[in-house]
């Protein structure tokens, strides 16, 4: 019928940009995970020391133990939510790419389109 294959077209175009936000959400958790990474493991620091700049750990005085876990323990926080992020990802994908298989033109248009606007959003 008519209205199910409007329904269906808008429901592969919503998918097709919850694709997108799915994948630009995983990239700003990319770079959040790459900034909880500890300055000393970054690439500036590696390549050119700071003058004066004579520890790991200048500033403050807390804990050692507690400073050294905290930006691993933020970093894995940030890897599994990436994590989760992927696979929530995988599936869309499949799923669009399964109606599109259905060689149905409008189901197609409207894959494009739903891709077209998510990213554009």
């Amino acid at each position: 019928s008519r209205a199910g294959m409007v329904l269906s077209v808008l429901v592969i175009l919503l998918l097709s940009m919850l694709y997108e936000a799915v994948k630009m959400g995983k990239a700003v958790l990319l770079r959040r995970a790459l900034l909880a990474l500890p300055r000393s493991l970054s690439r500036e620091s590696l390549a050119e020391p700071e003058e004066g700049d004579t520890s790991p750990t200048q500033g403050s005085c807390a804990n050692p133990f507690t400073d050294a876990i905290s930006p691993f323990s933020r970093w894995f926080r940030y890897h599994v939510g990436q994590t989760l992020f992927h696979v929530v990802q995988v599936v869309l994908g499949y799923m669009v790419m399964l109606a599109v298989m259905s060689y149905n033109a409008w189901i197609f248009l409207g894959a494009i389109v739903g891709s077209t606007l998510g990213y554009f959003v």
